[in-house]
């Protein structure tokens, strides 16, 4: 097995929304904003080769939306996914499996593509199968107010159109051992209904993508929760579970919006669980 990072690009969100109740004084330390009160995201996704399965996990926003819709994200940066894949060596026809770990549009957008003649919508990974669950796909194609600017049709009814989409089985407890694609999942309710987050074993270590459990270091405190979360009560105690495990264990935590940090390490303290260090991927992963 060989993991790589995929950078698909970058966009700014709201400091204040990033951060919920948790005073700007406070966020802006680890999170610094601009004049717009607008944070640097990272959209990193990740890539597993593994015999002969290509599985790319989230795909960032894509590029099929409005002037106007992008106009409100403020994307950066010069990377991209193809791009990124390229670099490796890979093209997306290669892909043989597209894992979401949800389906908001920062994570599941570049798996919908205009087609040829831009009058409809087609795969962006034609040889892949789309994995989400059932839960949560019925959560997200009948969205609630809160949600709906997030769950676009656009990006999640052509999956299903497609004869691509595959479900995941749903764990008895919180976490599916060996899931389809090998690795551990673990599902999660307060940022979004059964959010997914894989947990890998590689090189001797414990990979997490974290998705939207731990957007970045800066959200690493409990209270520290997304305006976003549609159970903000919920995800602290996701969280608090999560966490402590992942500082027990040393688990590496592989962050897809820390525009600074690809991955970093947990400990316990006084206060409760914090930061211990930060590294770049390839410093730690051959």
């Amino acid at each position: 097995m060989q993991i790589y990072p995929i950078e698909t690009g970058n966009f700014k969100l709201d400091g204040g929304a990033m951060f919920g109740v948790v005073p700007k004084v406070i966020w802006q330390k680890t999170n610094p904003a601009d004049n717009n009160n607008l944070i640097d995201m990272s959209l990193r996704c990740m890539l597993i080769e593994d015999g002969n399965r290509l599985i790319l996990i989230d795909n960032g926003t894509g590029d099929k939306q409005s002037e106007k819709f992008f106009g409100y994200y403020f994307p950066f940066g010069e990377e991209d996914l193809d791009s990124s894949l390229k670099k490796l060596g890979f093209h997306r026809d290669e892909i043989t499996d597209v894992f979401l770990t949800h389906l908001h549009f920062d994570h599941c957008g570049g798996s919908i593509r205009w087609n040829k003649d831009r009058t409809g919508y087609e795969p962006a990974f034609k040889n892949a199968r789309y994995w989400s669950n059932k839960n949560h796909w019925d959560w997200a194609v009948k969205p609630n107010p809160r949600e709906k600017a997030s769950f676009l049709k656009e990006n999640i009814n052509p999956i299903e159109e497609s004869g691509q989409l595959n479900f995941v089985p749903l764990a008895e407890k919180e976490l599916l051992k060996s899931g389809p694609l090998g690795f551990d999942i673990l599902f999660a309710d307060g940022h979004t209904e059964k959010q997914m987050i894989p947990h890998i074993d590689y090189q001797g270590k414990k990979l997490v993508f974290m998705a939207d459990l731990l957007p970045t270091v800066g959200h690493i405190p409990l209270p520290y929760v997304m305006s976003y979360d549609v159970r903000p009560l919920i995800t602290m105690n996701e969280k608090a579970k999560f966490l402590n495990k992942a500082a027990d264990e040393g688990y590496y935590l592989f962050l897809e919006h820390d525009a600074e940090n690809e991955i970093c390490t947990l400990k316990h303290t006084e206060k409760g669980v914090r930061l211990d260090q930060t590294f770049r991927f390839k410093d730690i992963f051959n």
